[in-house]
């Protein structure tokens, strides 16, 4: 059924091209990026529709933004943003909680909405009443959105300047509140759905992490991901292995095809005898228990170290004999995990796996999402 709107859905929304600078000169807006499930909502009325960037419905997980939504938007538009669910002790964003809200079950969507309720951040108008926005240039759409919004508790304006000093203070200061980084905006662009037509730089910092195993990519050829492991900081911190439990924090993966067949053939070695004093021996010997289980049934195997995002994954991992070092880029850890954007820098032959500590991150400090909305609204 058509939405009495000159754009129907579904819409592309409008991304952007990774920089590792905040880009000079004039002519940008600058927004925080957030840390959130991406969302165009579309209102007719009383009919509300929660679009993803996979083009995905996403009203039924988030009951509890219906109402918030119908008491700010317009009666006829179309709204840019982003579902972001704030953490209850003032933590920034909890990208975790927003993850758990996906579930079928409509009773642990109810609970959750209750105990950890979900906030959406407008950033950009595309359609109100009868006229279409995409054509016209970010200053005044920005305009648009300030005129048409009214926002309340839940439903959010997001900041935005033109000075570049601001937009870096935001991206120093405030990555503790969900800040993913900062989105520069052409002041004069138009909205150009699905075009990379924007600059994100997003925060980006190096770590030491063990490696204790791989996986083999899906297509069978080589190495997929190398497995990143960091030592809790227990025990005496010598040899090899020791400085307290070893916890997955993420993978490094992305290589080429060349390179996946080099590292295969660097790793074979590291494979004879690996368990022996292996930090990880009872998930490698559980996961082969599991495949042998499994090899007269149908289904997928889980394992102890499932997925967060799939949980029906296979991760099961070839272990390694622990010794080996990668460096590693990261941008944001987040539950003793490193988030999107893992890198493999290069080997570390000059340490030793139980050097590989959390104490050696630099994380952001805990800023309240609230209050970051309040004083960078207020400049």
């Amino acid at each position: 059924m058509a939405f009495d709107l000159p754009i129907q859905p579904p819409v592309k929304p409008m991304l952007a091209k990774l920089a590792r600078k905040i880009p000079d000169g004039d002519g940008w807006i600058f927004e925080p990026k957030w840390d959130g499930f991406r969302c165009v909502v579309f209102r007719d009325g009383d009919r509300l529709e929660l679009v993803s960037r996979n083009l995905k419905p996403l009203g039924r997980y988030f009951p509890e933004l219906t109402q918030p939504l119908l008491d700010a938007l317009p009666t006829r538009c179309i709204i840019d943003g982003e579902i972001v669910v704030a953490d209850v002790a003032g933590n920034g964003l909890d990208f975790d909680g927003l993850l758990q809200r996906i579930h079928p079950a409509k009773s642990r969507i109810d609970r959750l909405a209750a105990e950890t309720p979900a906030a959406f951040v407008a950033f950009d108008i595309l359609a109100c009443d009868n006229q279409s926005f995409l054509d016209r240039p970010m200053t005044e759409r920005r305009a648009l959105l300030v005129d048409a919004l009214a926002p309340n508790g839940v439903v959010h304006l997001t900041p935005a300047t033109t000075d570049r000093s601001i937009a870096n203070d935001w991206f120093a200061r405030f990555e503790g509140a969900g800040l993913d980084g900062i989105i520069a905006k052409p002041a004069h662009g138009t909205y150009e759905p699905g075009k990379r037509a924007l600059v994100k730089v997003k925060h980006q910092r190096t770590a030491l992490c063990a490696v204790p195993g791989y996986r083999v990519h899906k297509d069978g050829n080589g190495v997929g991901s190398l497995l990143l492991g960091l030592f809790d900081g227990g025990g005496d911190g010598g040899g090899d292995g020791g400085g307290g439990d070893l916890h997955s924090v993420g993978v490094a993966a992305a290589f080429s095809v060349a390179r996946r067949a080099e590292l295969l053939a660097e790793l074979e070695p590291r494979t004879h005898d690996a368990l022996v004093d292996h930090p990880w021996r009872g998930w490698a010997v559980a996961q082969d228990e599991q495949r042998a289980a499994a090899s007269t049934k149908s289904g997928s195997v889980s394992t102890q170290g499932g997925s967060r995002w799939n949980a029906g994954k296979d991760l099961s991992f070839v272990p390694l004999a622990m010794g080996l070092v990668a460096e590693v880029t990261f941008g944001q850890l987040e539950g003793g995990r490193f988030r999107h954007g893992v890198s493999f820098v290069r080997w570390r032959p000059d340490i030793v796996p139980a050097q590989c500590r959390y104490d050696q991150l630099d994380v952001a400090a805990p800023v309240d999402f609230h209050e970051f909305i309040a004083a960078a609204s207020t400049g």
